[in-house]
């Protein structure tokens, strides 16, 4: 075997863990928690009532919080560039 033969199967093995303990971190959250709404909130919600707040699910805080994507960006000038145009060069009438 080359080095490089041993490098690449390292670098499989490394993934191969890191997917497996990713599977198992994402089988472990599934688990404990209960689905939201529950049952008993899509039967209330069936009947006619209004649900405000959920009930808790057991999952724990969010891990991943939502972030705006894009923000405007300020000009530095204060206002917004617009294409310069002229006037077409027109020849002199003939007289």
């Amino acid at each position: 075997m080359t080095d490089a033969d041993t490098a690449r199967k390292e670098a499989l093995e490394k993934a191969r863990e890191a997917t497996e303990k990713t599977r198992k971190d994402a089988q472990e959250r599934l688990s404990k928690g209960k689905p939201t709404p529950t049952q008993d909130e899509n039967d209330r919600f069936a009947l006619g009532e209004h649900i405000l707040e959920h009930e808790d699910d057991g999952s724990g805080p969010e891990e991943h919080t939502l972030t705006r994507q894009f923000e405007a960006k300020r000009p530095a000038s204060g206002g917004y560039q617009t294409r310069g145009s002229q006037p077409a060069h027109r020849p002199a009438a003939k007289e």
